[in-house]
This record gives structure tokens, sequence and C-alpha cells, in this order.
């Protein structure tokens, strides 16, 4: 049985979420509940893996075993029953890398390039960097759950957009995409003939009842139109080790993608990510399970106090991803106003919505994956927080 609960000190480990709170908050007093990686150890099998394979002490090029591809092929039959050939598997340092590479390779400056937004600000930040046009296809609420807003999205189709990113599971909205929004979303794809990059780097993070439905799998058309993007990193907390491999049936795009990882040098692996990869796939499940039901207690707290204690903030309860969409605009503050709350009264580190792109105004998002005492922690800073704002008024 695995401990959650035991609190690791990651301050000074050159943790982006710990060890950036003076620069970017002002003070190291800040909660940190932002980056999208989780407080929690990496599986015991995991660490005693990577540290044997440090103890051996060469660290030179390394190579992927058939075992590698042998792992992510039986992680994605059992986990999401996808039978993928090994040939369609792009190992790759990231799936940022990749998607750089990706849209200097299957677009032009100026192109436009869908995301629905609110979305993972890296999609916009990487798409502007490349000189390409955020095209914005903003999801709407309904019934208090996020949908696809498919007029409002064939209309941008239509309008010349070369490419879509999809993020499956949905990040920040929690959103577990169901078969038939994805089929209608992956039938205009092909129709305005907009090529799909699905981001299911959070599908191993669903809670029950939901299900994941890897995009590809709809239909051959839709698979032959997309490339999908699998990671270990935030399943079992290893984004520092860079590993990460695209799935991409299209036999052109995957020999094009390919071509631009060697001509970049990129091909070569982590010495450690083979290793962490391929324990991870192979062994490290009954952990999974464990994280699962631990993270689920989580969101559940959350959601109470919430709805308890801070009534005029509404969480959107996720079903997938560790991340809680939190809408603050009841509070009646700008968002310069929210971002000197969160930092000044309630003292915690949250990603502030307009990084998200149109609909992230007045927003905030809450990362749980954390000990049940840290997030207890930031919940009672939230609330007295919330006690002063009420306060002042």
């Amino acid at each position: 049985m695995s401990n959650f609960d035991r609190v690791v000190n990651r301050a000074n480990t050159a943790s982006m979420k710990w060890d950036l709170r003076t620069l970017l908050y002002g003070n190291d007093d800040v909660l940190p509940l932002w980056v999208a990686d989780m407080d929690f150890p990496s599986p015991p099998a995991v660490i005693a893996a990577l540290t044997e394979r440090a103890q051996h002490g060469t660290y030179g090029y390394t190579a992927r075993p058939d075992s590698f591809y042998e792992a992510v092929q039986g992680w994605m039959q059992r986990r999401h029953g996808w039978e993928v050939p090994k040939e369609w598997i792009v190992p790759c340092p990231s799936l940022m890398t990749a998607l750089g590479l990706l849209l200097q390779q299957l677009t032009a400056p100026g192109d436009k390039v869908v995301v629905q937004s609110p979305v993972y600000y890296s999609f916009h930040k990487i798409i502007k960097l490349s000189e390409r046009e955020v095209a914005e296809s903003p999801l709407k609420i309904e019934n208090g759950r996020y949908v696809m807003d498919y007029e409002h999205l064939e209309q941008t189709f239509a309008a010349g957009a070369k490419l879509m990113l999809l993020c499956n599971p949905h990040n920040p909205v929690g959103r577990v995409w169901e078969p038939e929004e994805l089929r209608k979303l992956g039938e205009l794809a092909l129709k305005h003939n907009v090529l799909v990059l699905s981001d299911e780097i959070h599908s191993d993070l669903i809670y029950r009842p939901y299900k994941h439905t890897v995009f590809a799998t709809l239909s051959d058309a839709i698979g032959a139109n997309t490339m999908t993007m699998v990671s270990p990193t935030k399943t079992f907390n290893l984004a520092g080790l860079k590993v990460a491999a695209m799935i991409i049936p299209n036999d052109r795009l995957r020999r094009q993608f390919h071509r631009q990882l060697t001509a970049l040098a990129l091909e070569l692996e982590s010495y450690f990510g083979v290793t962490a990869l391929e324990v991870a796939y192979t062994q490290c499940e009954p952990w999974l399970e464990e994280l699962l039901d631990y993270l689920q207690g989580n969101r559940d707290l959350v959601l109470e106090t919430f709805a308890q204690q801070l009534p005029e903030i509404k969480a959107f309860q996720p079903e997938g991803t560790y991340l809680v969409w939190l809408d603050c605009r009841a509070l009646g503050l700008t968002d310069a106003e929210l971002r000197r709350w969160m930092i000044d009264d309630a003292r915690v580190a949250l990603s502030e919505g307009p990084t998200f792109g149109t609909g992230g105004e007045g927003f905030l998002r809450l990362n749980l994956a954390c000990p049940r005492s840290t997030l207890e922690e930031g919940l009672r800073r939230l609330q007295a927080g919330y006690a002063a704002l009420k306060a002042r008024i």
C-alpha cells in the first residue's frame, strides 16, 4: 500500500513549482498548487530501477530496445483497448517538443491552428512563437458542464484552419470527452481537411465512472487523420525525465515527423527515460489504481469545501486530470485583483485563468495532486482569504 500522505520537501530541488515562488509571486510563503506535476514520489519500482541505473555509472548514448515499444503497446492495449503496431510509435523527448516540430512541419507562418479555449496555456505560447495564428473555438458551459461548440468549431475549420490541437481529457476544465462528442469533432475535421493532434497525456487519470476514449480509435479515417500524444510523465510524476511517444497511423505523417526528429538530433533517448517508461508501464498499474483512489478523495474534499465554505467560487467537478477549474467571477474582482487576493489574502499559488485563453477571465486552476495535509492547508488558506475579502466589502 502506497503512502500518499507522506509529505516530501521539494524546496531547493530546482522544482519549478516550489523554487520559483519568490520570482513569480514575490515571496516563498505562498503554497504552490499550480504547476501540473504531483507532490508524490514516483512509484517505488521506478525509483528502484532508476537508482540501479544511476549506480551503473556509465551515462552514455542510449538506444531504445524492443521492450520500450512493447511497454507502450501493452499499456495502450490494457488501459485503453488500442492495439498499436510497433511501427506507429515514434518516441520523442516531450509532447511539447513534438507539438513544436509538428507545427513547423505541417503548417506555414500565418496558418490557423485551432484550440478549444480555455485550454492548456502552452498551446497558445507555442503556436504564437511559431508565428502561427491561434484560432480559438471556445467551449460552452451547459448545465454546469463544459461542452464543445460544434457550430463555432465548424466555422473555425471552414475559415481555413490547417491543424487542431485536441486536449483529451481537457486541461483545465477536466472534461473526459465522450465517444459521440469526439466522433462529431472527428467528422468535422475530415470534412474540412483539418489534421488533429490529440494530446492524451492525462488519459490515465480518469475518475469513476468515466472512461477515456482514444480519439484515433473512432474510425480508420479519423485514425489516419490523427497524431496521438502519450507519455507516462503525468501518470507517474516523471516530467523531469523527458520521455514521450507519438502514435501516428498515417505512414506519410509518421515518416515526416521521424525525419524531422532525426534532422534536429532529437531522436536519441534519455538515459533514464527508457527505464522509467518501461518500468512504469509494465510494473506500476497497482500503484496507479491506489493513486486514483487517493486523488478521488482529494477531488471530493475540494468540491465539498468550495460548495460549503466558499460558495461564491464554483468548482467544476473534474471527470479526469488532477486539476480543478474554479469560477471566481462572482467575487467581482478583476484578474489583477484576483491575483493579488490569491497571493496576499489566500497565500496560495494557483494557475491564473487568462493564461488559458478566451473564457479564462475570472477563473483559477487548482492542482490537487498533493498529500491531503497539504491540500487541507491550501483550502484553509483559501477560506481565510475568502473571509478577509468579505470583511472588506
